[in-house]
């Protein structure tokens, strides 16, 4: 077996590991718009590989459903018509096995693509892209699990918050000039393209991330109801969203809980933070006279930072490098046309797939969101 036909297995077979704790209902529900149900997830991540692999690629391959690409399309305008992101959990039909039974269809015509290195790199994105899925898959899945009402346990034995600091100190840069983006051979995004010099002032981070202590005194000094320290959208944000903890958290008779993939638990005050908007790390970062690294300070600093347990807010806008270029067909729409109203997270989570992180990876939300695996690490103002 060839390293890229073992990579495709394994990929293909955590995504359905992820999904062995779930009853059948489980798979379906979509309680908010940008959370998809495990089933669509299993069918999108298919359909990756037959519009953009197969379909091209494979003489008189026939498409497993003809509805297929329209149900499992996410956002690929140029591969045709797709349903509204908030339809994603009224598709009670097809059922869950035949989605599975799409999978092993799909599979089974990948098998001799795979032998050949034609369409390696086209199978290692197709395999990156399921990757990013596999991690939006069990955040969503906890999203969706949070909404009922009596907390329940996804896996007894899995978390993707329980991490907690190993290092301490800071971390210095010194004032220069630095090279920033992909430099190697390996895999990687075309927004992690176009190494170019940056210009950075001396500064220092923490080799730590915030912890629920931390954030729990935060919250006791009025942080929340404390308007100067809050960004102007920010301050709208809390207010017309009644927001007052972190996401998950819940006063119960006057103690703090979190709910977790094992359930409701008591708040563990070591913890690193988790599922936190760049406004509320930004108004932590205010209430500490401190401040959210810029990403290129990140990644200058990250062979020296202990990192990989959360996705790093920083206070950069999603932009692209210096000569990026989109490119041509569907899958030129992965990346740059969001590059607008996001911001940039580094790092990776307890949620990342193994081997699907590197320092230059450039994740990317809008302010608000919070239910992925999103923490905080501070600088000091320069």
């Amino acid at each position: 077996m060839t390293d890229i036909q073992r990579q495709y297995q394994d990929v293909r077979q955590y995504t359905e590991h992820l999904c062995e704790p779930l009853q059948l209902e489980d798979y379906v529900p979509q309680p908010v718009i940008f959370a998809s149900p495990p089933k669509w997830h299993l069918a999108h991540t298919t359909w990756f590989f037959e519009a953009f692999v197969l379909e091209p690629n494979l003489s008189n391959y026939k498409p497993f459903h003809k509805d297929f690409s329209f149900l499992f399309n996410s956002y690929y305008n140029a591969a045709g018509d797709r349903i509204f992101r908030a339809d994603r959990g009224n598709i009670t039909r097809p059922g869950v096995q035949e989605v599975y039974d799409y999978r092993a269809y799909v599979d089974k015509a990948m098998e001799s693509l795979l032998k050949n290195d034609d369409y390696k790199a086209l199978i290692t994105l197709g395999l990156n892209h399921e990757q990013q899925h596999q991690e939006l898959l069990i955040t969503d899945l906890k999203h969706t699990l949070s909404g009922n009402p009596i907390f329940p346990v996804y896996n007894e034995q899995f978390s993707i918050i329980n991490a907690i600091n190993e290092s301490s100190g800071k971390v210095e840069i010194s004032e220069g000039v630095y090279d920033i983006g992909y430099q190697g051979e390996d895999f990687h995004y075309d927004n992690e393209k176009g190494v170019h010099k940056t210009y950075l002032h001396r500064c220092k981070l923490d080799n730590y991330l915030v912890t629920n202590a931390d954030y729990l005194e935060f919250i006791k000094d009025g942080g929340y109801q404390t308007s100067n320290l809050w960004l102007d959208e920010g301050w709208a944000w809390v207010n017309e969203n009644n927001i007052k903890a972190p996401l998950y958290w819940h006063k119960v008779d006057g103690v703090w809980q979190n709910y977790t993939l094992q359930g409701l638990k008591v708040v563990e005050p070591k913890q690193m933070l988790a599922h936190i908007s760049l406004y509320e790390a930004a108004a932590f970062a205010e209430w500490q006279d401190r401040r959210l690294p810029t990403e290129f300070e990140w990644e200058v600093s990250a062979d020296q930072l202990d990192w990989g347990k959360r996705w790093e807010w920083t206070n950069s806008a999603y932009l692209p490098y210096p000569g990026f270029k989109t490119a041509e067909g569907a899958l030129g729409e992965y990346n740059g046309k969001f590059m607008i109203n996001q911001m940039v997270l580094r790092g990776a989570s307890q949620a990342t797939s193994p081997g699907h992180s590197r320092k230059t990876y450039r994740n990317f939300f809008h302010a608000s969101s919070r239910w992925q695996v999103f923490g905080i690490r501070l600088a000091d103002k320069h």
